[in-house]
């Protein structure tokens, strides 16, 4: 496996980059954690290690990963069926929308419409790979 990636966003350019990382991501509907007393939303994920294939090495590999976002002030679901905790949605892309700086909205789109939108206070985001074969131990050992 290549290095654990730790990327951290604080504008729309490198919510860009943790995008492009995360595109087709594997998300369960259990593993997206919405903390509101904290302002914190984290997702679990198996996101696929692009760096082996842009090498021109053997085919990509699924890390598990947590995508987590702070000083958030609301989470909003659409056709995504929070009562299905064991629905697995495709993650395309995220994008940052401006609002009132600094804040504004992110959105997260998934495979058949499903989207989550963060109304944020500001733009913080982490991803970070966890380097554990199951996610369900990585995510229970991760301060969420």
């Amino acid at each position: 496996m290549a290095s654990q990636l730790k990327l951290i966003a604080l504008d729309a350019d490198d919510l860009a980059v943790i995008s492009a990382h995360v595109q087709d991501a594997s998300v369960q509907v259990s593993d997206i954690v919405w903390r509101h007393g904290e302002k914190r939303l984290v997702i679990g994920m198996r996101r696929l290690d692009w760096e082996p294939s842009l090498a021109k090495e053997p085919a990509s590999q699924r890390l598990m990963s947590a995508l987590r976002f702070d000083r958030v002030l609301s989470c909003k679901s659409r056709n995504i069926d929070l009562g299905a905790p064991e629905t697995e949605l495709e993650l395309l892309g995220i994008e940052f929308q401006p609002g009132e700086a600094p804040g504004g909205s992110i959105l997260l789109m998934f495979m058949h419409g499903g989207a989550l939108r963060l109304d944020i206070e500001c733009l913080e985001c982490e991803l970070v790979d966890l380097g554990a074969d199951d996610l369900g131990t990585a995510l229970s050992g991760l301060d969420v």
